[in-house]
């Protein structure tokens, strides 16, 4: 049995392996990007989206909306889970909207520090 955490949200259980390598992507890419936030996606057929923040003067993406974008262009119709790797609490609520667009309320998001230390599981 998992504890609620002060966001409301499930501390994650154990992770299988998928969601281990979404981890692994969303750590990578914000390292990479030397960005804010890092996330990663995985859709119904297995595929994986990897993305960061931008923060640019004119376009402001979070993490997981760069993610979105790349599936919804890549023509992808369900999702199956998420990683978001950053310093908030819990995952912007518009975020949490888009991503249930996509995967109805089925969709189980993990929220960790930029490390990558997870501390809470929701669904959107």
């Amino acid at each position: 049995m998992t504890e609620p955490t002060r966001t409301g949200a499930q501390a994650p259980a154990e992770l299988s392996a998928e969601d281990k390598k979404l981890v692994t992507l969303a750590r990578a890419t914000r390292v990479r990007a030397g960005a804010a936030e890092g996330a990663a996606i995985r859709d119904a057929d297995g595929r994986t989206y990897a993305g960061a923040t931008v923060d640019l003067p004119s376009l402001r993406l979070s993490a997981l909306q760069v993610c979105l974008g790349m599936a919804v262009s890549s023509g992808v119709k369900a999702l199956e889970a998420a990683v978001l790797l950053t310093e908030a609490d819990a995952p912007d609520p518009a975020d949490l909207a888009a991503l249930a667009e996509l995967g109805g309320d089925a969709v189980v998001v993990h929220v960790g520090t930029v490390a990558g230390a997870l501390h809470s599981s929701t669904t959107a």
